[in-house]
């Protein structure tokens, strides 16, 4: 199923304009329904209560473009399924986040369910002999996926504590992966992230600091599921293996940094990793001076540099990407360790 540049490029516009369009909607909704992410805890930094049900907008563009565009394509059952594969597991965390923003869920159901959407993504990958960099043991494969799956729902979800913080870097990560996805002829991978890119850069026009709607957890974990899920099914044409398999780490490394820093600072003061606190790394950027838009910039900026260290591995020799990933690895960890010795509060 190829896709020409033009098609692309509708698949993005259409899902930004429907995203930015909706978001101001939902937003009136949750604000006649009193919805909202109050400043009653500890860990919340703004000061006034914002309306949620930005994820709501979010998932409706999602859906509705790419299966407007598979009807309108005409698209073949395999098709068809290799979508449907990707966005059920997502809508079905999208729902339970929704219930999470309106009733408060514990961390147990969440997890349970985000299990669940792992290992149906493990089946239908291995199944389907589509597991981006198999090891060769489908047990190994399967406990990989749920790993993944499970790890960045919630580093996704962990990460959405800045005005436009997760929203921008999603983005970043989606348009990456959409020049990966493309590079390699992986045509619905591409698609998907066109659509991704689309949607969260439509819902950044409302979300951007000041921020007058927020995603809530039906946006983190739709997103978070469905970025795993891209990301894992993405086959990279790299020289080596292991440059193959760190494409997808480079693609959420600055996710997976936040949530790396915060847990094993809440761990090492003997509280759980699910405990809110202002231990993320837009906290310490702006307990370091940066303002809050100069902080999410700067998060930005981060995933665009290692958003690009993933598209030049196959765009290079086998010598040199493995420098590159290499260096990419090297540049986390310094801020790894730069994170983890700033201060907590």
């Amino acid at each position: 199923m190829k896709i020409s540049h033009f098609q692309y490029f509708l698949l993005f516009t259409s899902t930004f304009a429907l995203v930015g369009l909706l978001t101001p909607v939902m937003r009136r909704i949750a604000i006649k329904r009193k919805i909202f992410d109050a400043p009653n805890s500890a860990h919340k930094t703004h000061k006034e209560p914002v309306p949620y049900l930005g994820g709501v907008a979010i998932i409706i563009g999602v859906l509705f473009i790419s299966y407007g565009t598979a009807i309108y394509k005409k698209f073949d059952s395999h098709n068809f399924s290799l979508m449907t594969w990707v966005l059920i597991p997502a809508l079905v965390l999208g729902l339970i986040g929704l219930w999470d923003d309106l009733r408060k869920l514990s961390p147990a159901p969440r997890f349970i369910v985000q299990t669940i959407a792992g290992g149906f993504t493990a089946w239908v990958l291995i199944s389907d002999n589509t597991v981006g960099n198999p090891t060769g043991s489908r047990i190994a494969d399967a406990i990989i996926t749920i790993v993944w799956i499970v790890g960045i729902c919630n580093s996704i979800n962990f990460f959405d504590n800045l005005d436009g913080g997760a929203a921008g870097t999603v983005a970043i990560s989606s348009l990456a992966l959409f020049v990966l996805g493309f590079d390699g002829k992986q045509y619905m991978i591409a698609a998907l992230s066109a659509v991704t890119a689309g949607a969260t850069i439509g819902f950044l026009l409302w979300n951007k600091s000041p921020a007058r709607i927020y995603m809530g957890d039906a946006g983190a974990l739709f997103l978070g599921v469905l970025i795993a899920t891209l990301t894992i099914r993405l086959k990279p044409t790299a020289e080596t293996e292991w440059t193959s398999m760190a494409t997808p780490v480079l693609l959420l490394a600055v996710p997976i940094l936040d949530t790396s820093v915060a847990v094993i600072n809440r761990v090492r003061r003997g509280v759980s990793p699910f405990q809110g606190g202002h231990d993320h790394l837009s906290h310490r950027l702006i307990r370091g001076g940066l303002t809050r838009k100069t902080a999410a910039l700067t998060l930005w900026a981060t995933s665009a540099l290692f958003g690009l260290i993933a598209i030049l591995i196959p765009l290079t020799s086998k010598e040199v990407e493995q420098v590159i990933v290499g260096g990419g690895f090297l540049i986390w960890i310094v801020l790894f360790i730069k994170f983890i010795q700033s201060k907590d509060s």
